[in-house]
């Protein structure tokens, strides 16, 4: 910690009916940030981490990690830095201040987590709802959009709440991975299952590197909870005091799920099974428990663990657009809060969006895919910003990084970048996905230089030193 001095940042009155309520304490924050790691990513990915490295999942999901603990350092330091809402759209605008540059980091971060929401309801009405109810091809996109919309309304109802109910979810979704490694270890213990599987690489000399690389890509999908967390610091009672010990927490408690759930379904399912099934761990449950009714339990946990990683996306993408409406990197109406001081237009237009990716893209993991390459060009510039911003002064005591961790951070990054982790298409993509970008960018440049001057109103954006 150190403590630096100048002016401070304003900080939100808690009473005031214009700002976002002050209503996260620090093991919400936790509870916050474990149930979006152990969301959507473990319970979805697995396979497809392994179809990349092969049965060495495991080494994938330690590579990710790695790449996430390092960057958690960087937004540690700016977020009690500055405890204000919008996260690494805010802190690239405050470093680099240029807003062309803002919007794109916006656009991306948004676009990460609607896609992660549209990707997840998929996942709810896919095997594990016909593990549940039997139906061989349930319609995937109507119970998809039942799930978001039910997301949106929790989302609307409020932080506390929503937190309350993410609380409830982890608790579930922790136990049921628990239970997968329990039925793992029963399996290995009767001498079962194949332990060498678990030390099997796809690929020979150099692509045993890239196949690592390329699955760290994709399981970097299941540890961008820390992200999406420093999108509350406006409704966290004390975000300098407690997002350090949340976040690395958070982090290291999922990173060892993480590897235990890996390790597990390498030995127990064959590669084969365990990479074409969109429901990858309740295999592990078929193999280790034939004969108990869990099938049906276990795909309802996962339907619950699923849900969860939309509720904080949705929730993360609605701060978002609140925080940087408040800055005029978008417009105002935005940051327009309803009676229970949520930002409504945000939470209909991030549900409305999402509703509409899941509708019309075929292949949302090339989207997801896509986003996180451009989550990870975020964290690029996330790392530099905390370097940059070290000659902006605050008055409060805040984390201070050690300087060497966001230079390995930023390097650890830009290798994450590099084309050899994965298909050229996916860049391609990024690019049309940036040029869509550039587009409302300039729609939005006539909406807010329309705009009146602020009136200093509480709705107006903090000063920039």
């Amino acid at each position: 910690m150190t403590a630096d001095v100048s002016v401070p940042a304003p900080q939100p009155q808690r009473d005031d009916p214009h700002e976002l309520r002050r209503v996260i304490t620090r093991p919400m924050l936790i509870f916050f940030i474990l149930g979006d790691i152990l969301g959507a990513g473990i319970y979805s990915l697995t396979g497809q981490v392994g179809a990349e490295v092969g049965g060495a999942i495991w080494a994938s999901f330690l590579v990710a990690f790695v790449l996430a603990f390092l960057t958690a350092f960087a937004y540690m330091e700016l977020v009690t830095k500055y405890p204000q809402a919008a996260g690494g759209a805010l802190y690239c605008d405050r470093a680099y201040q240029i807003k062309f540059l803002s919007f794109l980091v916006t656009f991306a971060i948004m676009a990460s987590g609607v896609t992660s929401a549209s990707f997840a309801a998929t996942r709810v009405g896919g095997r594990y709802f016909s593990g549940l109810t039997g139906v061989e091809h349930p319609p995937t996109i109507l119970i998809g959009t039942l799930a978001i919309l039910l997301v949106a309304a929790v989302n609307f109802w409020g932080v506390a709440e929503s937190i309350k109910v993410n609380i409830a979810i982890t608790c579930v979704e922790l136990a049921g991975l628990l239970f997968v490694i329990g039925v793992g270890a029963s399996v290995l213990a009767q001498g079962s299952g194949d332990p060498a599987a678990a030390f099997t690489f796809s690929g020979q000399g150099f692509g045993v590197v890239t196949g690592i690389m390329a699955g760290a890509a994709t399981a970097f999908y299941a540890f961008l909870g820390f992200e999406d967390s420093v999108n509350l610091a406006e409704e966290t009672t004390e975000p300098s005091k407690d997002f350090p010990p949340a976040m690395i927490t958070g982090l290291l408690a999922a990173a060892v799920v993480y590897l235990l759930v890996a390790f597990t379904a390498a030995m127990v399912v064959p590669l084969d099974v365990l990479t074409t099934s969109t429901g990858p761990l309740l295999e592990v449950v078929k193999i280790g428990a034939p004969d108990l009714p869990v099938s049906q339990i276990f795909s309802a946990v996962s339907m619950v663990a699923v849900s969860n990683t939309m509720l904080i996306n949705m929730l993360m993408a609605s701060r978002l657009l609140y925080g940087m409406a408040r800055r005029d990197v978008l417009p105002r109406p935005f940051a327009v809060l309803s009676n229970r001081r949520t930002p409504w237009i945000a939470i209909a237009f991030t549900t409305a969006l999402s509703i509409l990716l899941m509708a019309t893209v075929s292949d949302l993991t090339d989207l997801s895919d896509t986003t996180v390459l451009l989550l990870t060009a975020v964290f690029l510039l996330v790392n530099i910003a905390a370097l940059v911003l070290r000659r902006d002064r605050v008055q409060h005591r805040h984390f201070r990084a050690p300087t060497a961790i966001p230079i390995l951070g930023a390097i650890v990054s830009a290798v994450f970048l590099l084309p050899f982790v994965r298909e050229s298409g996916i860049y391609l993509l990024a690019l049309w996905l940036l040029l869509g970008g550039v587009a409302l960018w300039a729609v939005n440049r006539l909406v807010v230089r329309r705009l009146p001057p602020r009136d200093g109103s509480a709705a107006a954006p903090p000063p920039a030193g």
